[in-house]
């Protein structure tokens, strides 16, 4: 079952809840529901992740985080599914987004050069900030949205699989 695997690979919750440091953080970290795995906690979890991905923002961990607390899905897939937009893969996915934004905008590509710094988000983003947030809105939506029926589909699919394996023992 995917629980299991999960429960091997991710830290015991009490150890992340009994840190000093998590507990002055308040009672919300200490809800059992952002650390449980089911399905509808990592599904949850994973779309979270994946729409935080492609905020253009600084701290995209922060943001899933504290949507993993409001939404009450597993913190421990949320965070690190943000993970997919790192300094490698940020240029191209931004990209991607952009020429998203444009194609429905309808308008012209501009040429620009990406630079992942404050002062280009500053002055270069002015020309291409509609296209490009636009684009970063739908793919986020989309990717969120693939997830979530992504993992649900797997999670049945595994335990569906289980069940046949344990009735067939059985008979």
């Amino acid at each position: 079952m995917p629980r299991k695997t999960l429960q091997k690979i991710m830290p015991h919750p009490e150890r992340i809840t009994g840190n000093r440091m998590i507990q002055k953080l308040g009672p919300r970290l200490q809800d059992p529901g952002i650390w449980h795995i089911n399905r509808r906690s990592v599904s949850g979890a994973v779309s979270l992740g994946l729409f935080c991905a492609f905020i253009p923002v600084p701290f995209q961990m922060f943001l899933a985080a504290i949507g993993a607390v409001l939404f009450r899905v597993n913190i421990l897939i949320a965070v690190p599914m943000v993970w997919i937009s790192n300094p490698v893969t940020i240029p191209p996915l931004f990209y991607f987004c952009y020429k998203v934004g444009v194609w429905i905008l309808g308008t012209a590509e501009q040429a620009f050069d990406f630079e992942l710094s404050f002062e280009w988000m500053a002055n270069g983003l002015l020309h291409v900030w509609q296209p490009f947030l636009l684009g970063c809105l739908v793919v986020g939506s989309i990717s969120s949205v693939l997830g979530y029926a992504l993992v649900r589909l797997l999670w049945r699919y595994e335990v569906t699989r289980k069940m046949n394996i344990r009735d067939r023992r059985g008979n």
